[in-house]
């Protein structure tokens, strides 16, 4: 049996690097068209910038921040074949600034899907577990209802935010807390909480179940799910030990991307990749939940197998007994027989 059905993990997801120029610029070196695309600027504390093929370009929504979606017309212009177009805002291409992009292949342009009790707009790639969508809230009181996510399996991470109001980033993660009520808010630092019915009743292999709870009925909103997809993404959690020499959580692969989240506790959401440093122990950071600029403390190990904190008490990583989650993408995989690339 295949390790994996993806062979070459760039093909769906990859980091990009860039310098701003503050004027037009054409981003490639991607390796495909991304639907889903989510820049940070490195040098300054400026906000997150997501962009979505779904919603359309020009429209972004900001991790750090509550906001509506603004439309800006010179931020994303156009989604390539390669990567994407930066207008001049400092967002996405500032003057000899250094961004970060993190790029993610969906399914292409979107179509109506009725898996659910609610229409959406969807753009779905099963193969890599991800998905992009956006609907009308319907009006069914304090109820529940659901739309499809087209990924075949249960979704493993959900991100629900209204786009035409202000509102937080409603997340879900399988596993943690009351399955249907849990939450986490990728906007903010605050630890797992509960609500009732939140998440309708809850995730299948189909649809996502949401709830009036989270979202307001006539209000347009997109929801990312994510599935995990054996040898090329894993979303887990772990127990931190609190020393330097932190606790090994296997993954499968070498990640290409990290995000990580304390839930018992007040932390940020914090993020490395392969491409920022890319050398243990030096791998720099950027937090989902904050506009700051990108920090260089030396913290965490990737391996090809995995990773391992590499500071004490690091709250966003590795405080002793605190709870953990992580969403990791693997780096690229060779060949027809499905095996991982372990080298470093």
């Amino acid at each position: 049996m295949a390790y994996t059905t993806i062979n070459k993990s760039t093909d769906y997801f990859n980091t990009k690097l860039y310098a701003g120029t503050g004027s037009t610029h054409n981003v490639t070196g991607v390796g495909f068209q991304p639907d889903f695309v989510w820049v940070k600027d490195r040098s300054n504390a400026y906000d997150h910038g997501l962009f979505d093929a779904v919603r359309g370009v020009t429209k972004d929504l900001r991790s750090n921040a509550t906001m509506a979606e603004s439309t800006n017309a010179s931020s994303l212009t156009a989604f390539g074949t390669d990567g994407f177009t930066a207008g001049s805002h400092a967002i996405i291409n500032g003057n000899s600034n250094n961004y970060a992009s993190w790029n993610w292949k969906a399914g292409g342009t979107a179509s109506t899907n009725n898996d659910g009790d609610n229409a959406c707009s969807l753009s779905a790639n099963a193969t890599a577990g991800f998905s992009v969508s956006t609907h009308t809230v319907p009006d069914v009181g304090a109820g529940q209802y659901t739309i499809g996510h087209g990924l075949g399996k249960k979704p493993k991470l959900v991100i629900a935010k209204h786009t035409s109001q202000t509102g937080s980033f409603q997340t879900y993660f399988e596993g943690i807390g009351t399955e249907n009520q849990q939450y986490l808010k990728l906007n903010d630092t605050n630890a797992l909480a509960n609500h009732s019915n939140l998440w309708g009743n809850g995730m299948t292999t189909s649809v996502v179940g949401l709830s009036n709870t989270a979202l307001t009925a006539g209000t347009t909103s997109v929801v990312y799910a994510f599935a995990e997809i054996n040898g090329y993404s894993k979303f887990g959690s772990y127990t931190a030990n609190g020393n330097a020499d932190g606790g090994f959580v296997y993954l499968g692969f070498k990640p290409s991307f990290l995000m990580i989240k304390r839930t018992d506790s007040a932390a940020g959401w914090i993020i490395y990749d392969n491409k920022r440093e890319g050398r243990n122990t030096e791998n720099d950071y950027l937090l989902a939940s904050s506009s700051s600029a990108e920090g260089t403390n030396n913290e965490i190990d990737l391996y090809s197998n995995g990773f391992k904190p590499r500071e004490a008490n690091r709250n966003e990583l590795n405080v002793s007994g605190g709870s953990y989650i992580y969403m990791a993408i693997g780096q690229s995989l060779v060949g027809s027989n499905n095996v991982p690339c372990v080298a470093r």
